[in-house]
């Protein structure tokens, strides 16, 4: 194994003394942080109210325990939660985390959605083992954070201020991020903030350009920004495998003249984007034979070989091959695929020869690679470009390589695409946050096209399905829908918002930008009208209830109520005199309304 590795199997999950006084501790906020290291081997200082600074004397590894009283703790947010948003116990299993997987953050927040401990570590690029749960013995929260340093290496802990609204606290960690060295987020174009049409679930990889240029004239009429080209147009693009990666050519079976494609396809008013998965290396692929060697790591569900991105040279191919692609082609962007699968290479030993520019610590290569492949981008483009990353590799260090950061792949599920989005923008100090692409049933009715959006709601959202073949209403509905997130996006994407508790799947957003509101709400739970002047409050009822509970707490108000059903369709004003209290109103399942202060 290489100096320095963690390997999470030899770290115990469980021992008598992990809640034990360690070597150095000291207390921030309501938090008690304890290192234990080697004697005389690491220092643990304050350097404010909320960071504390381990420093090594020696080589060492370090562990740090972060710990609160329980109070009324209800759940643990972490980058890679996923679905695991309650509270673990602390015999919980060691996880990784390094540049291409996470971040070292978390919150764990209390039964009202304020936080009790939300953290961060500045160790973003290389690999830092994690754990975290409830002690049974001491009726506490505990979050360890294991980590090797070198002599004069330090590692830095953030916290934010305890109890705050989860979002708030996580706002005042993403902004710290951003304030590390080399933590400043890669610049967005607009056009990067436009709704996407990806050909994924549209297509699959049953792309050729014909079909897709009659699609382009399609989604510009809706109001699509950018056209992404996924999977399916490089050779051997078939199979739904990836025997065939490594290329990194253009089927002329497919696309007989690629970049004349991109050009028919830009002339609409789209920007071009295509997939690119360059860890990848399939044996079908002639690169195969040259490229082999520094790929010893085969994924039997993937069907290819991982490129080993500590070598130097695997390095310069990637940025090369990267860099060809978007040169060759005249594209606008990469959507970068696999970069996870890296770190099956994390503490692997390295085939033969490392040769110079070996890198150990795989974070620290894929930053190597990743900085390579921005500078090389920046030549051709400027900052007139996009990468996007899918979620694992979306942490607040990934947004100084990429600014598209897009959830990972749900098909069809708006519960999970709303989670993921609202997850990965809580913590990105830059960038936009993207949906995974938008699919739906064509014979479903005019709902089920409003549900996927209102699950991409506060991101931007990728339309994936075949627009020429889409019925009346599901064209009417889509087209009201994107209308609508283009009018409202300054709010739901760019404003200050307020989710709700992680673990009940962020029922209710409250968006505010300046004087301008929008609240969705996915369940069936009262709204609280802002108490002041608003210029434009829109209410999304994104339940299947055919109601919204409007709460007046101050003053009654008189207001006009314009609605919409789930397809667009306008229904009859209504004017209200809303006394306080609780009221419901009709709001069509799937609609929405804009509310109107009828006293102005």
């Amino acid at each position: 194994m290489e100096t320095g590795y963690l390997d999470l199997a030899t770290l115990p999950t469980f021992t008598p003394d992990q809640w034990g006084s360690g070597t150095r501790q000291l207390r921030l906020h309501d938090a008690r942080i304890t290192v234990d290291a080697a004697p005389d081997t690491a220092v643990l200082e304050p350097t404010d109210g909320d960071t504390a600074v381990v420093t090594a004397t020696t080589a060492t590894d370090v562990t740090l325990r972060i710990d609160v009283p329980l109070g009324d703790a209800a759940g643990f947010w972490h980058p890679n939660a996923n679905w695991e948003r309650t509270l673990p116990a602390d015999w919980s299993p060691w996880r990784s985390v390094s540049l291409v997987d996470s971040a070292p953050a978390g919150c764990l927040y209390d039964t009202a959605g304020h936080a009790v401990l939300a953290f961060a570590a500045d160790r973003t690029v290389r690999q830092t083992a994690v754990r975290f749960g409830v002690s049974e013995e001491h009726k506490r929260f505990g979050v360890w954070l294991r980590f090797p340093l070198g002599p004069g290496e330090s590692f830095r802990l953030r916290l934010a201020e305890p109890g705050t609204t989860l979002a708030a606290a996580l706002r005042e960690l993403r902004t710290w991020f951003a304030g590390l060295p080399g933590g400043a987020p890669l610049p967005t174009p607009d056009f990067g903030r436009t709704p996407v049409y990806s050909t994924w679930y549209a297509f699959t990889q049953d792309v050729n350009a014909a079909e897709i240029e009659r699609e382009a004239v399609l989604a510009a009429e809706l109001g699509c920004g950018q056209l992404f080209l996924d999977d399916g147009w490089q050779l051997h693009g078939d199979g739904r495998g990836y025997a065939g990666c490594g290329d990194w050519q253009a089927d002329p079976a497919k696309f007989p003249d690629l970049r004349a494609h991109v050009g028919a396809v830009r002339a609409t008013g789209l920007r071009y984007v295509a997939w690119i998965a360059p860890l990848l290396l399939g044996e079908r692929s002639e690169a195969h034979r040259t490229w082999a060697r520094l790929a010893p790591h085969h994924v039997h569900r993937l069907d290819c070989r991982i490129l080993d991105p500590r070598h130097a040279q695997v390095r310069e191919h990637v940025v090369r091959t990267c860099r060809d692609v978007v040169e060759n082609y005249g594209l606008d962007g990469l959507k970068i695929d696999f970069l996870d699968e890296a770190v099956a290479y994390a503490g692997a030993p390295a085939p033969g020869q490392s040769g110079p520019g070996y890198v150990s610590d795989v974070g620290e290569a894929m930053a190597l690679l990743l900085t390579g492949l921005r500078e090389e981008l920046r030549e051709l483009r400027g900052d007139d470009f996009v990468i996007e990353l899918r979620q694992r590799y979306t942490g607040p260090a990934m947004t100084a390589f990429g600014n598209l950061l897009r959830a990972i792949d749900c098909p069809a599920d708006a519960v999970a695409n709303r989670v993921r989005t609202l997850d990965i923008a809580m913590l990105a100090p830059g960038g936009a946050v993207h949906s995974d692409m938008l699919m739906w049933d064509p014979q479903g009715p005019p709902e089920v096209v409003a549900r996927q959006i209102h699950g991409a709601l506060h991101s931007v959202p990728q339309i994936s399905t075949r627009l020429s073949e889409l019925s009346g209403s599901h064209r009417e509905t889509l087209a009201f829908w994107l209308a609508t997130w283009q009018r409202l996006s300054p709010v739901l994407t760019g404003g200050h918002y307020e989710p709700g508790r992680p673990d009940e799947l962020y029922p209710q957003i409250v968006a505010r930008h300046a004087d301008r509101w929008v609240i969705t709400s996915y369940a069936d739970r009262p709204v609280t009208l802002p108490a002041g002047p608003w210029r434009d409050l829109t209410l999304v009822n994104a339940s299947t209830a055919g109601r919204l509970l409007l709460e007046v707490a101050g003053p009654a108000r008189r207001v006009r109520l314009e609605g919409y059903d789930a397809a667009g369709r306008a229904q009859r004003p209504v004017v209200l005199d809303l006394p306080a209290g609780l009221h419901s109103v009709p709001v069509p399942a799937g609609g929405l309304c804009q509310v109107v202060d009828d006293a102005k």
